[in-house]
């Protein structure tokens, strides 16, 4: 995609019809559309100060409109190495401590990149917005180190453990063009339904004994 076709595709997502007290969330582009699945574009620059600027705020309402605790540009439909991650962790304190979930301020990642940190892993149930009404149980590295640029071009180089450490490799697995089903122990997939019903217990152990699958976290 040119630069100018880019600029034109945001361009027209942003001016869309927008209420009177801020902007309108996004269409959210579900599984099946092929921006999902292809690896997204380096940010170099190509939207301008102004109009990314624009992109990320109208990108965090429509994360919180969801709602949800992350989202990647590909997401809206905008082929660009670009996320926004919060998260309020807003839980009881017995799954707090089980999922180290604790919580997280806005923040833009600009071509983010992970790598593992220790043998650590946690497996835990996952859900996303491109992906509504489902939940699976998806093995992750528990600690990561992020580097990548934030919204004002700033170098990122952090480390991440827990559930904000879920989160980064989640989003920035969208810009590769990875979906977590792409990584999940299919026998545990479920309807959101059944998920809360069901398995929305602090850990998933309960689901990997009724449903069939091995708990492996290594």
């Amino acid at each position: 995609m040119t630069r100018t076709e880019l600029t034109d595709l945001v361009d027209s997502l942003l001016d869309g019809p927008s209420p009177l007290d801020g902007p309108s969330p996004l269409p959210i582009v579900s599984a099946g559309d092929p921006v999902l699945r292809r690896p997204a574009a380096p940010y170099e620059g190509q939207l301008g100060d102004a109009r990314l600027e624009r992109l990320v705020r109208v990108m965090r309402e429509t994360m919180h409109a969801a709602p949800g605790v992350g989202l990647a540009a590909p997401q809206v439909g905008i082929p660009l190495r670009l996320a926004v991650i919060e998260d309020p962790a807003e839980v009881s304190d017995e799954v707090r401590a089980a999922r180290s979930r604790v919580p997280q301020p806005f923040r833009v990642l600009v071509n983010p990149s992970y790598e593992p940190l220790g043998d650590g892993r946690a497996a835990f149930f996952e859900g996303c917005l491109s992906v509504p009404g489902w939940q699976a149980v998806v093995v992750r590295h528990a600690r990561v180190r992020l580097r990548g640029q934030d919204e004002r071009g700033r170098e990122l180089d952090e480390e991440f453990s827990g559930w904000p450490a879920r989160i980064v490799q989640h989003e920035t697995d969208h810009l590769g063009g990875t979906l977590y089903l792409d990584l999940a122990e299919m026998r545990s997939l479920s309807s959101t339904e059944h998920a809360v019903a069901r398995w929305s217990q602090p850990t998933p152990a309960l689901a990997a004994e009724e449903l069939g699958f091995t708990l492996a976290t290594r």
